[in-house]
């Protein structure tokens, strides 16, 4: 599945169902095909975006530090296990969204 978030007051973004599934869960939105971020929800949706990617992101220095300290004694496979592209990444352009459509006072839906 593919999500499509759309507003008025940006342009669609689309997620592939397993990152879609984690920012629904993350914003607090039940994983379904259709919903909507209201305005007032969009300030809590965000900060709980920005910490989900704090969190990712010392994450990601913790495993990073503990590579470098390794001697090679990883396999291929399980050194590429991990995901290459960060939550921040990810979140951003549904972040901007949600910033331009709380701005303009519109909602954000997906599925409709």
């Amino acid at each position: 599945m593919i999500y499509k978030f759309k507003s008025k007051a940006a342009g669609d973004v689309i997620m592939l169902q397993p990152t879609g599934d984690r920012v629904l869960g993350l914003i607090g939105k039940d994983v379904t095909p259709q919903g909507i971020i209201e305005p007032a929800q969009m300030p809590a949706a965000i900060q709980a975006l920005a910490d989900a990617v704090a969190a990712d992101d010392a994450a990601r220095s913790r495993r990073a530090s503990g590579e470098e300290a390794r001697e090679a004694g990883e396999d291929d496979a399980a050194a590429g296990s991990h995901d290459k592209v960060s939550l921040r990444q990810r979140v951003w352009p549904l972040v901007e969204m949600m910033k331009r459509a709380q701005a303009a006072n519109e909602p954000i839906t997906w599925g409709v």
